[in-house]
């Protein structure tokens, strides 16, 4: 099992590492091989060494189905102005997004990745507090199939193509027959799962501590049955936040106007939700076991280097033992 630590591919953040023989230092300080990388934007200045990117975050947009589908009307309802949106995807219509996606996995193929994680989900800002989606995980997932065949149809890139299940509308991991569904539509041969512990635990928020988590991941293993064998990855972190989640959604707050400043609010909110905080109980081991992941991802947050390491360590130590 090949062990990662997740990294945004960002100056400020690599350059607390001052070079390469450090990353790697530290990567193997916590037993990991190598990083799990995401695209900050723009070039860095810190050029990791591409034998420490084993994996690829793809960039994402969280709201962009109704964009997708030219859905002016919802467009209109979230951003209230056109050049907001087309700002905000960078581009007038659905080529926007494949450029977008299109180039990142194109640098992940030049920079050797083994894997590249797509996200299935849409949310917009008013979801995240309201918890009633405007699409169906059906749609989700039909319309992320569409994207993603559309893109890599014909293409021969060395990478497996890995699918990310959040907590929001399309594919969570609660519903076997939208795995299901999903698996069957994406046409790439080299694809699987990419299952996401924390986003699982955000999908229950009657879940209290750990043990209740940790029945509740086995809960929906058992539910999947055969379709386990296509989890190839596991982002692990937790997240127990049914409790902020009770009292802070179904009716949705007075937002700011302006779409930037309430994009802001919201992502503060979900912050509070998708916690990504360190895994403790020495029973998700047996979650690790049973799944046997080709690659696990401590997917922790952390302000800087000193909190990544304090966290990377609480977790690391938990699964010492495996």
């Amino acid at each position: 099992m090949i062990q990662l630590i997740n990294m945004p591919l960002v100056d400020d953040i690599l350059n607390e590492y001052n070079s390469n023989d450090e990353l790697n230092s530290v990567c193997r300080k916590y037993g990991c091989d190598g990083i799990e990388a995401i695209w900050g934007g723009e070039d860095c200045s810190f050029p990791v060494e591409k034998s420490l990117i084993r994996g690829w975050h793809l960039a994402f947009f969280c709201d962009w189905v109704d964009f997708w589908n030219k859905n002016e009307i919802e467009l209109i309802r979230k951003f209230r102005h056109r050049e907001t949106w087309e700002t905000f995807y960078g581009g007038k219509d659905r080529n926007a997004l494949l450029k977008m996606i299109g180039d990142d996995l194109d640098r992940a193929d030049r920079a050797g990745a083994e894997y590249v994680v797509f996200h299935v989900s849409d949310v917009s800002v008013e979801e995240v507090y309201t918890y009633k989606w405007l699409h169906t995980d059906e749609e989700v997932v039909d319309t992320s199939a569409e994207l993603i065949n559309q893109l890599m149809d014909h293409k021969n890139y060395r990478f497996k193509l890995l699918l990310e299940n959040l907590n929001w509308s399309g594919f969570t991991f609660t519903r076997p027959e939208i795995t299901k569904r999903l698996l069957q539509k994406v046409h790439y041969k080299n694809k699987g799962i990419m299952l996401d512990i924390g986003h699982l635990m955000c999908t229950n928020p009657e879940l209290q501590n750990t043990d209740q988590a940790i029945d509740y991941i086995h809960k929906m293993l058992d539910e999947h049955d055969i379709l386990c064998r296509y989890i190839k990855g596991i982002h692990l972190h937790q997240s127990l936040s049914g409790d902020y989640v009770k009292e802070n959604t179904r009716i949705a707050p007075q937002l700011p106007e302006d779409y930037w400043e309430k994009f802001g609010v919201a992502y503060e909110h979900i912050l509070n939700i998708d916690t990504h905080k360190p895994v403790s109980n020495s029973r998700m081991k047996g979650v690790i076991a049973r799944i046997n992941p080709e690659y696990l991802v401590h997917e922790l947050a952390a302000s800087d280097r000193k909190e990544k390491e304090r966290v990377l360590k609480v977790q690391t130590d938990t699964l010492l033992s495996y």
